[in-house]
Formats: structure tokens, C-alpha cells, sequence
């Protein structure tokens, strides 16, 4: 069975002492994702998160408060259409991080983009983005 990782952020707005209740999600077509990607050869987990949210998102790392204290994993099983539908093990790793400046997110791989407010419990993807926004509010208490 094939093996893939990806990591991402989930950038809430605001600082960490001060947030803005809201998160940003990347719109595609059908759904709603994070930025995240794919792990290259020889880069973290957490370098691999940094890349890809600024390729998707425009937002560079130094603009990124991470929270230190917070990393959510999950395994589980898709069909992947790059390994011809096969279904593959995934291992999704996404850091928390603010965002405290203006942004404005050009046009990239997706739709679009959308700042959604903090409202727990949330219902917006069952599989992934689901479980990581509870574990985000037992984080926050």
C-alpha cells in the first residue's frame, strides 16, 4: 500500500493573546480544504506545512505566529487518483498558526478562499476537517 503525507496550517486570524475568531479554509469546487501539501524528500513536517501554505496562499512564514503547542495527526484511507484510485494510507499532520495582518490571498489552485467563524461544533468535512476543529477547541478549552 502507498504511503502519503501531507501537512498544512489552520491559520486562525488575530494574535494568540487576541485572536479573531475565525480560520481560514481554501474553496474547491465540491469542498472545503486547508492549505496543505504534499511532503517533499529531506523537508519536516513543518517545513513542508510553511511551503505549502505560502504557495497556496500567498502567506509567508514569517507572517505565521505558530502555536507550539499544538499539532493534529490523522491517518486514514482515500482512493488516490495519482496511484490509480488505489486506496492509500494517508498521514495528515496540520499545525496551528495566526495571522495578524491584513491578507489578501491571490488566486492560486483554488476557487477561492473563506474566513469562517469560530462557532463550535463545526460541520463542514467529516473526514478530516471535522475532527481536526474539535481537537482545536478542546486545545483552546
Amino acid at each position: 500500500m502507498h504511503q502519503v503525507k501531507s501537512c498544512g496550517f489552520i491559520l486562525f486570524r488575530g494574535k494568540r493573546a487576541q485572536p479573531h475568531k475565525s480560520f481560514l479554509l481554501m474553496k474547491h469546487r465540491d469542498r472545503y480544504d486547508l492549505p496543505k501539501g504534499h511532503i517533499e524528500p529531506d523537508e519536516s513536517d513543518l517545513e513542508c506545512a510553511l511551503r505549502e501554505t505560502n504557495e497556496e496562499t500567498g502567506i509567508p512564514a514569517s507572517a505565521i505566529e505558530i502555536e507550539p503547542d499544538f499539532q493534529y495527526r490523522s491517518v486514514y484511507y482515500p482512493q488516490y487518483a495519482r496511484y490509480d484510485n488505489q486506496i492509500v494510507e494517508k498521514t495528515l499532520i496540520i499545525f496551528l498558526g495566526w495571522v495578524d495582518t491584513p491578507i489578501i490571498i491571490p488566486s492560486s489552485e483554488h476557487l477561492g478562499y473563506e474566513w469562517i467563524d469560530w462557532h463550535p461544533p463545526h460541520q463542514i468535512q467529516v473526514q478530516t476537517i471535522d475532527p481536526l476543529l474539535a481537537e482545536v477547541s478542546a486545545y483552546f478549552g
